[in-house]
């Protein structure tokens, strides 16, 4: 277990996820004047804590690996994934919540239909995917080059 967490792949991919999940709260905080704690183990906000660890990984594996390696390919093909996915599936799901959340706010006041809500922050905008990807690929080439 000690070599699967000394393993500096693994701090370059944990590192920048850590950090971009810490920095949720803080950012919410300057841009907006309210402090929400939720957003620490949130799947949504900026930055893309999913395109951070992605990017790290490619980046990561880049340098240990070189360019022209399988892992390094597949790594990157992982990372164009879980971007789009993040900013096209699953921002796409966000706003699609939001929207079922209002009509059924409007349509049942005072008789929910449900007591859960949708979750309607899953997805990233392009600039908290984009902020996600630099975040990673700065953080781990750093770790990874120290």
């Amino acid at each position: 277990m000690n070599e699967f967490f000394s393993n500096r792949v693994f701090q370059a991919v944990f590192i920048p996820w850590l950090l971009a999940q810490i920095s949720k709260p803080i950012i919410e905080y300057i841009r907006r004047r309210r402090f929400d704690m939720r957003l620490l183990v949130s799947a949504g906000g900026l930055p893309s804590s999913h395109s951070a660890s992605v990017c790290a990984l490619a980046t990561a594996v880049g340098i240990q690996e070189g360019a022209a390696s399988t892992l390094f390919v597949m790594s990157v093909l992982l990372a164009i994934i879980v971007m789009y996915d993040a900013a096209g599936v699953r921002r796409a799901a966000s706003i699609q919540a939001r929207i079922l959340n209002q009509i059924i706010d409007e349509l049942f006041q005072g008789h929910p239909i449900s007591e859960t809500r949708l979750r309607e922050l899953i997805g990233h905008t392009p600039f908290e995917v984009v902020v996600g990807a630099i975040w990673g690929i700065v953080i781990a080439w750093w770790w990874m080059t120290r």
